[in-house]
């Protein structure tokens, strides 16, 4: 995998990998939020990763949903650097799905297929809540062997 990183401006930069760019920029005083943040990216690649897991294996077995959201809850440590410390996600889908097939898409992607998890989790721990038709139907933590 390669890209390139490029200064436009000030704060503001472009990222490019595959012809596709994403701006990054700070908040302001330093910047002037014309991009999502460094860390905003981490944790949306988090959520990405994850989240084309679950879509992946819910199409794989047939499943027909009309609405899927990650959401993305991340504490930070206080002083210099500040990392994150803890990661939690939860997955909000509504559809008519079986419900065994989502909570099992949502343990594979956190214990088997998501890169991403996978490297965080070695950093901090990640928990995620599966939720189903506005009911909470399971939970537990990021987990790779």
């Amino acid at each position: 995998m390669k890209s390139v990183l490029t200064w436009k401006e000030g704060m503001l930069f472009n990222a490019e990998a595959d012809n596709n760019t994403i701006s990054m920029d700070a908040k302001a005083p330093l910047g002037k939020n014309q991009g999502m943040t460094p860390k905003e990216l981490v944790a949306a690649g988090l959520a990405g990763c994850t989240a084309m897991d679950v879509v992946a294996l819910l199409k794989k077995h047939k499943q027909s949903f009309s609405s899927f959201e990650v959401l993305i809850d991340i504490t930070m440590s206080t002083g210099l650097p500040s990392v994150f410390t803890e990661a939690n996600l939860t997955f909000v889908l509504n559809g008519s799905v079986d419900k065994e097939v989502y909570l099992n898409a949502v343990t594979l992607s956190q214990t088997k297929y998501c890169g991403v998890s996978a490297m965080l989790a070695k950093a901090f721990p990640i928990k995620y809540i599966v939720n189903l038709n506005n009911e909470t139907i399971g939970s537990g933590s990021a987990h790779f062997i």
